[in-house]
């Protein structure tokens, strides 16, 4: 993995906040034209809302930030300290805002995690090892859900036959499948046999028309090669914690969503089941939007899924939800950046 640190720092560039914020405002502005039964009206309800469950949803949400930073903290098995564990999760969560989550930002989260004084075999390894538990609780909650709320996760409304001709459960599907591929391989390349997978990349690149792959195939190979050597040898507490704390960072961060729903429209248990197991579908679908950070993607898709059900209150409560669990990551990363900055480079140079 080649970290050029000018590469990186076009990442982490605090200006591009303006990017995903131009294009969530402008899906916001679109769907605030378009539907006719959203009016300024609409706007006002955030003065009605619920107190309570929105002091749920604050809560929830601290605490998942609280369960990502215990997270990183225990899968490099204590050596980052609390305060450099909350920079991580701080900068890894704003470079997720400002690229596309079809492209991600492991190569920032490695850079990030080197910079706190960890080694590349290591940062890889615990990068690796954090994305793998992350996208294999979709791969086990996305069937689960599917089962419980079945008939009623993807809803049938005139908006989405006419605007997405019926493709939500292709999109779904086949953004699961990619995911789900992509989880096992890394997980058996890693945690299995990364000797083999090498071989296997080397093999596929050996083919005429695959040969100018073959140094980047060799790198990545060697790369799974090292973080799998760094994880060997981990006790069974170790992989408890881990995955533990990533059921729980994953399950309020859809519960959340509960959370600001209820604040606006009373929903029964069932319902709310039903809100769960949509936000995990709508999570999936996003994972392989070409937008920064979901952008506009996102805030598209809630409205699909959830105006049917919600009527006068989606438009407000969509809004809420990303004013919530995305923008101020955008904002916070960009105000710690500086710091962060100062901190990493100044300790080095001590």
């Amino acid at each position: 993995m080649k970290l050029e640190k000018e590469k990186i720092f076009k990442t982490l560039n605090p200006n591009k906040v303006w990017i995903p914020v131009l294009l969530g405002v402008s899906i916001v502005a679109f769907l605030f034209y378009q539907d006719d039964s959203v009016t300024l009206e609409n706007l006002s309800l955030i003065f009605e809302a619920e107190i309570l469950p929105v002091a749920l949803a604050f809560f929830v949400l601290f605490a998942r930030d609280v369960g990502y930073v215990y997270r990183i903290r225990m899968i490099t098995g204590k050596r980052l300290t609390w305060k450099s564990s909350i920079y991580v999760i701080i900068l890894w969560e704003f470079a997720s805002a400002v690229t596309p989550s079809v492209v991600g930002g492991t190569a920032v989260a490695v850079f990030i995690l080197m910079k706190e004084g960890l080694k590349l075999g290591k940062a890889l390894a615990y990068t690796m090892i954090t994305a793998i538990f992350d996208n294999m609780y979709f791969v086990v909650m996305a069937p689960i859900v599917y089962l419980i709320a079945s008939g009623h996760i993807f809803p049938q409304n005139s908006m989405i036959e006419t605007q997405l001709g019926r493709s939500l459960p292709t999109l779904f599907i086949v953004s699961y499948s990619l995911i789900a591929v992509y989880t096992f391989v890394m997980a058996f390349a890693v945690l299995v046999n990364p000797r083999w997978f090498r071989w296997i990349l080397l093999k596929i690149t050996s083919i005429k028309f695959l040969r100018r792959w073959r140094q980047g195939a060799y790198e990545q190979g060697s790369e799974i090669m090292m973080a799998s050597k760094e994880l060997r040898g981990r006790d069974f507490t170790y992989w408890l914690k881990i995955s533990l704390s990533t059921i729980f960072i994953w399950t309020a961060r859809y519960a959340m969503l509960n959370c600001v729903i209820e604040a606006f429209s009373n929903q029964s248990f069932f319902e709310h089941i039903v809100i769960f197991a949509r936000h995990v579908v709508i999570w999936i679908t996003m994972l392989v939007s070409p937008t920064p950070g979901s952008s506009g993607t996102a805030e598209f898709i809630f409205t699909q899924f959830f105006k049917e059900d919600l009527g006068s209150v989606t438009f407000i409560t969509n809004i809420f939800w990303r004013l919530m669990t995305y923008y101020p990551y955008l904002f916070l990363g960009a105000l710690v950046l500086p710091r962060w900055i100062a901190r990493v480079f100044k300790k080095k140079k001590k």
